[in-house]
This record gives structure tokens, C-alpha cells and sequence, in this order.
């Protein structure tokens, strides 16, 4: 977990709760969660931009997948999906994918 990726777990249900997207129930039960989410993570300063991903913003998580070491990027958003070829070891894979591989 990085600086970044929290700052949008905080704002993006405030933005959706705002649209009319979430309700207030929602709202609480998603922050509960992102909270105990939170808790029992390890948060990394990425040291390192990474520009690869079409999508822009999602460039932050593949700078925290760098410095963490993480092996695994779980996603389902094409845009990280479809890079074929990263500057470090990792792996994108569909949370599908992921639960597929480990049944074997």
C-alpha cells in the first residue's frame, strides 16, 4: 500500500457517495472495511515512477507492486491487464486467474 493508493481509497467512496452512486450505509460500511483493510498493511514509498500503463493512474499501483517486491497484481482493469512486458518481476493476474492457479 502506498501514500497514493490510500489517498484514493479515501476520496473515490466520498466522490461516488456524492454522485448518488452510495448510499450513507454504503458509505460507512465501505470506509469499516477499507479500514480494517488498512490496519494490517505495510505502507511503501515509492521511490521509483513508472509510466508503462495507458491509464496513467494506474501507474501507482505498479510503483508500489516495484518497491514492495510484490510478486502478484491482482486486477480486473484491462488496462494493467494488457501490458505483456514490465521492467520487473510481477505478474498481472484477473482475481479468476489467481484463485485458478492456486487450485492447481
Amino acid at each position: 500500500m502506498s501514500p497514493s493508493i490510500l489517498k484514493e481509497y479515501r476520496e473515490v467512496p466520498l466522490i461516488l457517495e456524492a454522485q448518488d452512486k452510495l448510499t450513507q450505509a454504503q458509505l460507512k460500511a465501505l470506509i469499516s472495511g477499507f479500514a480494517a483493510f488498512v490496519t494490517r498493511t505495510i505502507v511503501v514509498y515509492p521511490r521509483k515512477k513508472i509510466s508503462i500503463c495507458r491509464d496513467p493512474a494506474d501507474n501507482m499501483l505498479l510503483e508500489c507492486c516495484f518497491e514492495s517486491g510484490a510478486e502478484v497484481l491482482l486486477s480486473s482493469d484491462r488496462d494493467l491487464l494488457d501490458i505483456k512486458v514490465l521492467p520487473f518481476h510481477l505478474k498481472i493476474l484477473t482475481p479468476r486467474k489467481f484463485l485458478e492457479l492456486r487450485r492447481k
